[in-house]
């Protein structure tokens, strides 16, 4: 198939197209690098694609750019590409705006121009539930932060479109994705990065919070199959192991051979007490279940740092 990344320079985006492209398709990679975080992070993650069979990168910007072109034969979009976090949308809710639904707009709008259309996946969030996360997607979604509001907003546009024209979507709702290239403002790089240099990591909260925990290759496996899913479904997408921030820091204490630093902080406005996901439906309708552990993951993603921090010493 002629697949459509957005987001494709970014944590899950690459894992995707490197999948994408393993599994035999065409992949066009689109992404904005807007500067929520360093740059080199992004350039790194497309090291591994730029250069190989069947990819293709644009450097565009869905809120501005003309994006008809690489958009026009595409068998499947996957929409990844979002402005996350919480924290800075309570401060900057016009560039949350601007890239969780004019962005959105717009690429639904020139998705009409795919005339071969077969599937298209919004990347949506369990922020879209609010405060308290945790069980099937018939839970009434609250969310309690202008970012989980955005990106509400966005599956709304995207069922608009599909009810008025037809639109083949599908919505996956991601439920705390770690593991390798994980973004360095996500809790479990800046813990890791803060153990493996021997500083002290900062929990806002009591570190109670209990997230649910997906690693990316189990992420990754759900957003491909989505490609034989049925259409206008939406979908939970969890490891289902659940653990609290202290749990995490214990284990990966364990993992290091560390331990950890802690120092608390006031909670943060719109921070989610409990995420966990039933994925039922996904098991159901899929064949989808988690492969890895949050043990055998959190090793994983340590191994990463450890990696690139040799290479960076090199």
């Amino acid at each position: 198939m002629r697949c459509v990344v957005t987001g494709a320079a970014g944590f899950i985006g690459s894992h995707l197209c490197e999948r994408l492209l393993r599994d035999g398709h065409e992949v066009t990679g689109i992404d904005s690098f807007v500067p929520y975080y360093p740059k080199h992070y992004k350039e790194s993650n497309l090291s591994g694609l730029l250069g190989r069979s069947g990819f293709r990168f644009n450097a565009a910007d869905l809120r501005y750019d003309l994006i008809d072109e690489p958009i026009s034969g595409a068998e499947a979009i996957f929409h990844l590409a979002a402005m996350p976090g919480l924290v800075r949308s309570w401060t900057d809710f016009d560039l949350y705006a601007s890239c969780n639904l004019i962005a959105t707009e717009r690429l639904l709008t020139a998705a009409r121009s795919a005339s071969n259309l077969q599937k298209f996946v919004y990347a949506s969030t369990s922020s879209v539930y609010g405060r308290y996360a945790s069980g099937d997607e018939n839970l009434p979604t609250r969310p309690c932060s202008p970012y989980g509001v955005t990106k509400l907003a966005g599956e709304l546009l995207c069922r608009g479109m599909a009810e008025e024209r037809s639109l083949p979507l599908v919505v996956m709702r991601f439920f705390s994705v770690y593991g390798p290239r994980q973004r360095p403002d996500m809790a479990y790089h800046r813990f890791i990065e803060s153990m493996l240099s021997g500083q002290p990591i900062t929990i806002f909260g009591d570190g109670h919070q209990v997230r649910g925990n997906t690693f990316i290759e189990d992420c990754i496996d759900a957003l491909v199959a989505t490609l034989g899913a049925p259409i206008g479904e939406i979908y939970n997408l969890g490891g289902g192991e659940t653990a609290s921030i202290l749990e995490v820091l214990r284990r990966l204490g364990r993992v290091i051979g560390t331990e950890p630093q802690i120092r608390f902080a006031e909670v943060r406005e719109g921070d989610q007490k409990l995420t966990g996901a039933d994925t039922t439906k996904l098991k159901r309708h899929l064949g989808w279940s988690a492969r890895i552990g949050l043990e055998e993951g959190l090793a994983r993603q340590v191994e990463w740092h450890r990696s690139r921090q040799l290479r960076a010493a090199a």
